[in-house]
């Protein structure tokens, strides 16, 4: 049996916690629409929840904050962030009120060492790229939550090896997620394919996939793929999954679930070291739609 500890959020409350060596997952999120809906990729995130042993944090990188700097949200009470532009008022009247973890951000800039990681007090929270998939996956809220951003300014081997550096925080019951898309070109979409996608971004996929379920850290080496051009025409939704690389090493990757969006979006999902058949789930269709007013490339998606 699991050891198991508590882990105090405030002095009100406690939860309890397994002390196991946490998963690792990558999460393709697609559009923040799929917050409000249920189709089989969210069935999976919700099955995925459901496999983990309760963390003691959540630990996210997200596509969606990518920024100057390496930081660590470390604010006892990060706020909802709707970082999109144009979508219906119900999906800004989502809020994420999971706690914060100070003493996790902490530990992340520790394990980071030598490299600098700061300590964002008041700054970020939780955005899009992090509470779409949570929502589904831990629907509760009370798993505290710190998101770790995306350098802008760093090469590949950089974030595959602050990958690598994370690895501790498993066993110290820290879920840790990649959030984001091994394909995503939104000046590509195609509102008339719903459930596939273009040869490009399968082949991309395809070349992805083979590395995760093989050598995981080689993945960085995508770049040289004659299709990355059209699959990662901006780095920020590709990079988290170097995050997961980094991590896994060459511990090979599970497919949770595959398939793609609009043509150039890719809704691939991965788990490490969890056993989880996402096959079980009841729900199918294909990933959120945007809604038809929505300008793809001014929107933040």
């Amino acid at each position: 049996m699991a050891a198991r500890r508590n882990v105090g959020l405030d002095s009100n409350r406690e939860m309890t916690v397994d002390k196991t060596r946490m998963p690792v997952a990558f999460l393709g999120h697609g559009n923040p629409m799929n917050a409000l809906q249920t189709n089989r990729y969210t069935e999976a995130w919700r099955i995925f929840g459901a496999s983990v042993p309760r963390p003691r944090a959540i630990l996210v990188i997200s596509a969606h904050w990518y920024t100057n700097a390496t930081a660590v949200t470390a604010m006892p009470r990060p706020r909802t962030i709707h970082d999109f532009y144009g979508f219906p008022q119900e999906l800004f009247d989502v809020q994420y009120p999971a706690p914060g973890a100070p003493e996790v951000a902490e530990l992340v800039a520790d394990v980071c060492k030598p490299r600098w990681v700061g300590q964002d007090i008041d700054s970020w929270g939780i955005d899009h790229g992090t509470w779409s998939v949570l929502l589904h996956a831990f629907p509760d809220a009370s798993i505290p939550v710190v998101q770790l951003s995306l350098n802008a300014f760093k090469d590949f081997d950089h974030h595959l090896e602050l990958g690598r550096k994370l690895s501790p925080l498993r066993d110290e019951g820290v879920l840790i997620l990649g959030s984001g898309n091994i394909v995503h070109n939104l000046r590509a979409v195609d509102y008339r394919k719903p459930d596939s996608g273009y040869d490009w971004a399968l082949r991309f996929d395809e070349a992805a996939r083979e590395l995760l379920e093989g050598s995981p850290s080689e993945v960085a080496a995508l770049d040289a793929h004659p299709d990355f051009a059209q699959a990662v025409p901006t780095p920020d939704h590709f990079l988290p999954l170097l995050y997961a690389a980094g991590l896994a090493d060459d511990e090979p990757f599970d497919l949770l679930v595959d398939g793609h969006a609009a043509g150039s979006i890719s809704m691939a999902a991965y788990t490490l070291g969890l056993d989880c058949d996402a096959t079980v789930g009841s729900a199918a269709g294909p990933a959120a739609a945007l809604p038809d007013d929505v300008p793809t490339t001014e929107s933040n998606l």
